[in-house]
């Protein structure tokens, strides 16, 4: 009966049937050893990040199944792309995702973080301490650094006339892209797109207004940031004239064709007449579709779909320029900032449905003379463009990830307006408040505070390792000078100036955006270190 693959049973009717013993087929961890194999992982992961953290982490290079080349230094795109197997790797890539979507930066410093607590954490449990015992005491000691982030937290001024203080935080978060070369004209583009369609009373910030547009050529430098709308099309005819003032435009969703019938019957042509009335049918049609958009008083006309040679020339010859082939969510923007609305049939085209926009024009690159549109001088002037350019498409798209992280930490200052000092200062200050309140306790959670510190204490390690400091000399000054100094500016010095004071340097972050970091890590931790028993289907098979 060994050789049997299952148990034989009856079901309530009297029929046989076989279960199977699948149990074999399972590969299974379970107690230390599971919570050791995914602390493995997550370090791992953690140590490829570390390198890419700070103004001079690395980047990495990442080519995808179809031979796409990604060159980023971006956390979140890191993760996105590594192609990661393991149970808790995955986890670590929601992780920095869920830093990204919420934030939009410091997805580096998450996952560095989480790897270290994990590093932490195992030297605990081989000292036999109980992994809950230990994911309780990091959860008070995470609360203990947000409370220290909170006390040093210093408000900050948000003043649509005075951008300077804002821009140096932009340029901050891109000191560690690819753009630092035009560092400042990247972080002025950045903070007038946020201050362009920030709602300061509300304290909110409308992203789908911001678009980003790429455009292959040119060099970092050319890019623009566009008061209105840029769609990557052209005049339908190039005859049409390629500067429009004071324009109305009519925006439509219905194609440029006549009404075909709907129901499912042929149409037979018989004869050159019947042609003949098929074909000045269709004529008329178009006249009269390209005579509703002209008596309306659209001077353009944007439309969702194309329409064939016939209708072009007819637009050209009423004088009417047209652009086809527009797409769904360039509609729309165009519809939000030129106050028009979206017309979904020519019977519907009214004067007051037009939108406005004081330039059209469209501009030539380079000497391929790939062409776009630009629609500036809106009605709404909320909706803005940035206009991206570089040398290829990876440098354009790391641009584009760059300029992302930049808007978002603008954004996080607009919603909560209270910053920290960057360069590993708040980490170092929430770790010497941690181990002094280690000190005060007499039970085992004392053990994860001090590791907790330890833990807080990866990031200025990395950052001074990747400027090609000593790590633990530099990190050890620092400590004592925050001591001695009770200043919680002094942070790792990354582009060797020689003043530690990250006031000075105005390296600051949100914090928004730290504590966050903080909170997301300990949970990840948390929930790992809860994990005891993992069952997956045997790879073998």
């Amino acid at each position: 009966m060994s050789a049997f693959p299952g148990t034989f049973a009856f079901d309530e009717y009297g029929r046989p049937f076989i279960i199977l013993r699948e149990q074999e087929k399972q590969k299974r961890i379970t107690g230390t050893d599971a919570i050791k194999s995914h602390i493995l992982a997550a370090r791992q992961i953690a140590s490829t990040l570390k390198t890419s953290l700070g103004p001079k982490g690395l980047d990495k290079i990442m080519v995808s199944g179809d031979g796409d080349v990604t060159v980023t230094n971006d956390g979140a795109t890191i993760m996105k792309m590594m192609e990661v197997d393991h149970e808790i790797g995955k986890l670590m890539v929601q992780l920095s995702q869920s830093q990204d979507d919420e934030i939009g930066d410091g997805t580096t410093g998450v996952v560095v973080l989480a790897g270290a607590l994990l590093e932490q954490a195992e030297g605990l449990i081989d000292r036999g301490i109980h992994p809950i015992r230990i994911a309780d005491g990091f959860e008070l000691a995470a609360q203990c650094a947000v409370k220290q982030l909170e006390a040093i937290a210093v408000p900050f001024p948000i003043d649509p006339q005075n951008k300077e203080p804002l821009i140096q935080i932009a340029m901050t978060t891109l000191g560690s892209k690819i753009v630092n070369k035009c560092h400042r004209q990247m972080a002025e583009m950045a903070v007038d797109a946020v201050l362009n369609v920030a709602d300061i009373e509300k304290k909110d910030v409308n992203f789908e207004l911001i678009k980003i547009e790429t455009k292959v050529g040119g060099r970092m430098e050319d890019s623009v940031l566009v008061k209105g709308v840029v769609v990557d099309k052209t005049m339908s005819h190039a005859q049409m004239p390629k500067t429009l003032r004071d324009v109305k435009l009519a925006i439509l969703t219905c194609p440029f064709e006549p009404p075909k019938p709907k129901t499912k019957h042929k149409l037979d042509v018989t004869s050159a007449e019947d042609y003949r009335a098929l074909r000045e049918y269709e004529q008329e049609k178009f006249v009269e579709m390209v005579k509703m958009v002209k008596d309306a008083g659209a001077t353009l006309a944007i439309c969702q779909w194309g329409f064939d040679d016939e209708a072009n020339h007819l637009l050209l010859q009423h004088e009417l320029p047209a652009v086809r082939w527009v797409g769904g969510p360039e509609i729309e923007l165009i519809a939000i900032a030129t106050g028009g609305r979206i017309v979904p049939r020519f019977e519907e085209l009214t004067a007051d449905k037009l939108g406005s926009a004081g330039l059209v024009r469209e501009i030539s690159f380079g000497t391929s003379k790939d062409k776009m549109l630009i629609i500036e001088e809106c009605l709404n002037s909320k909706a803005v463009t940035i206009l991206l350019r570089g040398g290829n498409a990876m440098i354009t798209a790391e641009a584009k990830r760059s300029i992302h992280d930049a808007l978002c930490v603008v954004r996080s200052l607009v919603k909560d307006s209270r910053i920290v000092y960057g360069g590993g200062a708040s980490e170092i200050s929430c770790s010497l408040a941690v181990a002094k309140e280690a000190d005060q306790l007499s039970t085992l959670e004392q053990y994860a505070f001090r590791s907790f510190a330890v833990a807080l204490e990866s990031i200025p390690l990395a950052l001074a390792e990747n400027s090609g400091l000593h790590p633990i000399e530099t990190l050890s000054e620092l400590k004592s000078r925050q001591v001695a100094e009770n200043c919680p500016n002094l942070g790792v010095d990354c582009m060797l100036t020689g003043d530690s004071d990250m006031k000075k340097h105005n390296v600051v972050e949100s914090l928004h955006s730290k504590k966050q970091q903080i909170l997301l890590a300990t949970q990840l931790v948390k929930m790992i270190l809860k994990i005891d028993d993992v069952r997956s289907k045997n790879r073998s098979d």
